[in-house]
């Protein structure tokens, strides 16, 4: 990944944007790669992920990282088979 591109990073897991829904896709500008001292301001032991990422507004913690796709731009339109009719990307820029 390069500091100041944009890309899709695609979770292991669900989680919660800011906006309060919850998606398996981040799409956003890489704004750094950082140490878990460094985002979180303590040292995890090792049952945690000890490198993150900063993109847009969000952190996502290396180990819930599945898929990195370098992108400027994605589909938002929700898949056919979501069922609340929501885009599984969040937007973080």
């Amino acid at each position: 990944m390069k500091i100041g591109e944009k890309f899709l990073i695609t979770t292991d897991e669900w989680f919660y944007a800011p906006d309060g829904n919850s998606y398996r896709s981040v799409h956003g500008t890489v704004k750094g790669i950082f140490t878990d001292k460094e985002a979180l301001g303590i040292e995890t032991n090792r049952h945690s992920s000890n490198w993150y990422v900063q993109i847009g507004n969000m952190i996502v913690a290396g180990c819930q990282i599945h898929y990195v796709t370098k992108t400027d731009d994605v589909d938002l339109r929700p898949p056919k088979d979501a069922e609340d009719g929501l885009p599984r990307i969040y937007v973080a820029d």
